[in-house]
């Protein structure tokens, strides 16, 4: 059990690695400690959102290529890569680069989603650094909405 624990550690470390992600924050919500204040919402929240948010920012941070292969309604794509710069960015840049308003701090309607959920936790952890506290991820992720969804 011990060397299996350690194996999943090494290859999470990689990963971020590969990634440039080194901080601890993305490393927590990686590994799904929850000390990052990791939150997470179902297929059954997120289409709750959806129905009934006029401000919910759904964040697609995958790549380009998957993005083209399929999404999920409504969402807009900012890449893992660059959540931080994005979200960095004064209001009026974010709507001109991205279409949509940028969100305030204290929104609750801020979901990040990749295709599994490893890639939304970082991005959430990052939204989380910059003050969006109360960022989630949709942790099924378009895989799983894509199943539910039958597309």
């Amino acid at each position: 059990m011990a060397n299996a624990v350690l194996k999943h550690c090494v290859v999470g470390l990689r990963l971020f690695r590969w990634q440039n992600h080194t901080r601890v924050g993305e490393l927590a919500a990686f590994m799904n400690t929850g000390i990052a204040g990791k939150k997470e919402i179902s297929y059954e929240d997120l289409k709750a959102l959806l129905a009934k948010s006029q401000n919910l920012l759904l964040v697609d941070v995958r790549s380009q290529d998957e993005v083209d292969k399929g999404r999920i309604p409504g969402s807009t794509h900012i890449p893992v890569a660059t959540v931080k710069d994005a979200f960095s960015l004064e209001p009026e840049e974010f709507k001109a680069k991205y279409g949509v308003t940028k969100p305030p701090l204290e929104t609750s309607e801020l979901v990040f989603h990749c295709h599994m959920g490893r890639r939304g936790a970082a991005a959430t952890a990052e939204a989380s650094s910059l003050g969006y506290v109360n960022a989630c991820n949709y942790s099924g992720g378009y895989q799983e909405w894509s199943m539910k969804e039958k597309k």
